[in-house]
């Protein structure tokens, strides 16, 4: 597990004393964000995300998931929990730090896919691009906290999807092209499923080195828990285009995974529950009322 460790952010830097950020305490951003747990929605996550073609293509020609698979998972992660945790400045150095990143990010497409045609540009700063990409981040995180963790009624659902369309913005997706709430981002999901995504042979590549990582991050009993996770959270369809297996065995696992995680969470202690980018910002804003 020491490789799943290093790979895991550290604790941020303190911060600005009293600054909340861009949520706060009593947002369901915090309320969501703050779970360990949601990593388990990270490998759909990036599935779905490469499902895109154009966004596979962009991470194939322009990333180095050939040495580093797990660049882009990483890289998520700590943009995500600095924005929802971080204070003013260390939410602007976020944003700013992902738009370097991704500026230079763009190309055609090499070959058609089922929905483009071979020569359709991509950019990685592209709107909706970008919206594509916030979506799946809303989407797995909504899942795995149902699923894994306590239900999640439809309020506090459309609650975080509310709170998220700030981080939506900060990464260039305007109001115009967000859907209204988050029963109309389900939908705009489910016709990207149908309309749009398109697994090919770039994306099953990229993905098998995002679940088979070398070196291997997990001990072997553990490593096929990435392809289970994405398997048991993936939309059936793009499960299949995958090729992820999804038999008894698999489902047995999953369904075990999310027994042990929903009645483990409630016990553990905070500093093993939460990310520490939470306990920080908590700290700041204690600090605050005690001066």
């Amino acid at each position: 597990m020491k490789g799943l460790g290093r790979f895991f952010p550290q604790a941020p830097a303190p911060g600005t004393t009293g600054d909340p950020g861009i949520f706060g305490p009593g947002s369901a951003a915090w309320r969501i964000a703050r779970e360990r747990a949601i990593f388990a929605g990270g490998p759909a996550a990036l599935l779905l995300q490469l499902a895109h073609p154009l966004v596979a293509e962009g991470v194939r020609a322009h990333s180095g998931f050939a040495t580093d698979p797990l660049q882009r998972l990483r890289g998520t992660l700590d943009a995500v929990l600095t924005v929802s945790f971080g204070d003013q400045a260390q939410v602007r150095s976020a944003a700013a730090y992902v738009a370097r990143k991704h500026r230079p990010v763009r190309g055609t497409l090499p070959e058609p896919s089922a929905s483009l045609p071979a020569g359709t540009p991509y950019s990685a700063d592209h709107p909706e691009l970008a919206l594509w990409v916030f979506s799946t981040l809303v989407w797995s995180a909504l899942e795995v906290t149902d699923g894994f963790l306590r239900a999640v009624p439809a309020g506090e659902r459309d609650a975080y999807y509310q709170d998220m369309k700030r981080m939506a913005h900060l990464f260039g997706v305007p109001d115009a092209l967000l859907p209204e709430d988050y029963t109309a981002l389900e939908r705009y999901v489910e016709h990207q499923v149908g309309a749009t995504l398109d697994v090919g042979s770039t994306a099953r590549t990229i993905a098998g080195q995002i679940l088979a990582p070398d070196p291997p991050l997990l001990p072997l009993p553990l490593r096929p828990v990435p392809s289970v996770l994405a398997a048991g959270v993936l939309p059936p369809s793009l499960r299949e285009a995958y090729g992820l297996p999804w038999g008894r065995r698999e489902q047995s696992s999953f369904a075990a995974i999310r027994r042990t995680t929903r009645l483990a969470a409630p016990l553990l202690p905070a500093r093993v529950r939460y990310w520490p980018h939470y306990a920080v910002a908590l700290d700041r804003l204690r600090a605050a009322s005690d001066g």
